[in-house]
């Protein structure tokens, strides 16, 4: 196999190099990295070793990992995620961790069976008999509904007739003779229900007699993946500086969770492996999206993005073992400067200034957050005080409660929406049309918490209007009026192309990270939970 090490093209003699490497998790790029992702992106431009139409198929994530070679010379690796060209190996980049397209790989054995099981279950779906038995089930259920409410509408319209003539002077044969009438529909009804319930149970065995071998197929199919998963994780023997080995399943075995499909095939990864691999010195690194964006996430071409967390932090975590990193810049803060300002306050509520930078609640790993400072200051209040939340990056008008009570009053307005927010933001680029609405379904992105979605399928409705303030220096300055309260409505709103295309200034997750999120909630008008009078606030411009 070739070496991949590259060699700068650009002079990078006279750049100072970093102190420690790079967070991967939420980063600036390193002029380095930049040079060495401007060098790729070049070649990306003029290859013609492999095809791919960045265009109009969707694009790939790929890195750059400057290294010190063993003869003490700058360069860098180049990596793709996952398969490129339908293939795992090209020229230019590191090879994967482990290579599942090897034509003796165990890996293919267990694919083909696989295949073949999604095969038949497929064939025995689509087979006539079974679309036959699941038209006549429908059938009969639909006939079997339409004929017994017809008889329960026949019923209850012939009890009131026979109540209606019970308070004439009937003689005893004429109420003997309603009462045989009302006796003949009951029976009628109980034996139509009796002749369609053998006739629906008949049909249903038909179908479960299909199903249950298609549920068979699929459990097994399962069963299979699931091993075959395993197996192959434990061939993802991953190294870090230290040289010490590591498979992936022992490495997600005390998360108490099973790899997601495609941990190790992110260009992180491969990169790390190759340069421990060769015994080269990692300096710096970075990611970049290239080509078309997903339908689901918010990817723009040419943008540096953070490794994943779902499948790389557990895995990386292992890799960067001994390298001295940068700081996580959340953790980095100086949470003293952060304070937190009372706008309004009396017996009931609260009504707070949330800096940016500070978490509504506390995390994981940062406790310091509004819920934790408001509770430690007011020892009596009760119930979880807050009766909404901002995103960390993101800072204003908060309303908090001092009671359970008041909280429960104040939180079923959020619910109702009837509570009114303006938030003001700056987009980078050009928004052309001066207001609209957007309508993006939302859902977590379950392999990179807490990176949000848009799924027209699983997503929760997610609405919000919008208008222009000013355009300047290809920026644009917009009001956000969120109809609901999703998380990270507005980022993703804002960022994704079916949304203003636009990232908001400082998004690190959707967008590119400065000194802040340009994002303020500035207005906010609700009822006082107790007063019952309508009351507003209102915030000057941080930016």
């Amino acid at each position: 196999m070739s070496q991949r090490f590259i060699a700068f093209k650009s002079n990078v003699l006279d750049i100072e190099l970093p102190k420690k490497f790079t967070f991967p998790f939420d980063y600036v790029p390193h002029k380095l990295a930049l040079i060495a992702s401007q060098e790729l992106q070049d070649y990306l431009k003029t290859q013609n070793e492999w095809q791919h139409d960045f265009d109009s198929e969707i694009g790939k994530m790929f890195g750059v990992l400057v290294v010190r070679n063993q003869e003490n010379q700058l360069g860098y690796l180049a990596a793709f995620s996952g398969i490129l060209a339908n293939k795992t190996i090209l020229p230019h980049f590191v090879p994967p961790v482990f290579d599942r397209q090897q034509t003796n790989s165990f890996y293919k054995e267990l694919e083909d069976e696989l295949n073949q099981l999604n095969s038949e279950t497929e064939a025995l779906e689509k087979s006539g008999n079974y679309l036959r038995a699941l038209d006549e089930l429908a059938e009969v259920t639909s006939l079997s509904e339409k004929e017994l409410s017809n008889l329960k509408a026949e019923i209850k319209s012939q009890k009131k007739i026979r109540k209606a003539k019970r308070e004439e002077n009937l003689t005893d044969q004429e109420l003997e003779q309603l009462r045989k009438e009302s006796m003949d529909l009951d029976f009628g009804y109980k034996r139509a229900a009796k002749h369609w319930k053998q006739k629906t149970e008949k049909s249903q065995a038909q179908v479960l007699e299909y199903n249950s071998e298609i549920e068979k197929l699929k459990k097994e199919r399962k069963s299979k993946s699931a091993a075959m998963q395993k197996a192959l994780f434990i061939e993802y023997e991953l190294l870090n500086k230290e040289g010490v080995k590591q498979n992936v399943v022992d490495i997600f075995e005390p998360l108490k969770r099973l790899p997601p499909a495609g941990t190790g095939d992110c260009a992180a990864p491969k990169l790390l492996q190759y340069a421990f691999q060769q015994n080269y010195t990692p300096i710096t690194m970075a990611e970049f999206w290239w080509g078309k964006s997903p339908k689901l996430e918010v990817r723009k071409h040419a943008h540096f993005y953070p490794a994943c967390k779902t499948k790389c932090e557990p895995i990386l975590s292992h890799m960067l073992s001994g390298l001295k990193l940068d700081e996580n810049p959340i953790l980095d803060l100086d949470f003293d400067k952060l304070k937190i300002e009372i706008i309004f306050e009396d017996e009931f509520i609260l009504v707070i200034n949330k800096p940016a930078g500070l978490l509504s609640v506390p995390g994981k790993r940062l406790k310091d957050s509004v819920e934790t400072r408001l509770k430690s200051k007011y020892h009596e209040a009760t119930g979880p005080m807050l009766a909404h939340r901002l995103d960390m990056g993101t800072s204003g008008l908060m309303v908090i409660s001092k009671s359970l009570e008041t909280h429960r009053l104040l939180q079923s307005q959020f619910t109702k929406r009837t509570v009114k927010k303006r938030y003001l933001a700056v987009l980078n680029g050009v928004v052309e049309a001066d207001s609209g609405s957007i309508e993006l379904p939302l859902r977590v992105d379950i392999e990179n918490r807490p990176t949000q979605v848009v799924d027209f399928q699983y997503g929760k409705k997610a609405v919000t209007k919008w208008e222009v303030i000013e355009r300047k220096n290809n920026q644009t300055r917009v009001y956000f009026y969120p109809i609901t309260g999703r998380t990270h409505q507005l980022r993703v709103h804002a960022s994704h192309p079916q949304g203003l295309n636009a990232s908001i200034l400082g998004d690190e997750l959707y967008g590119v990270r400065k000194n802040r999120l340009h994002l303020q909630a500035i207005f906010i008008e609700f009822v006082h939970p107790v007063k019952k009078t309508s009351i507003s606030f209102e915030l000057e411009p941080e930016f």
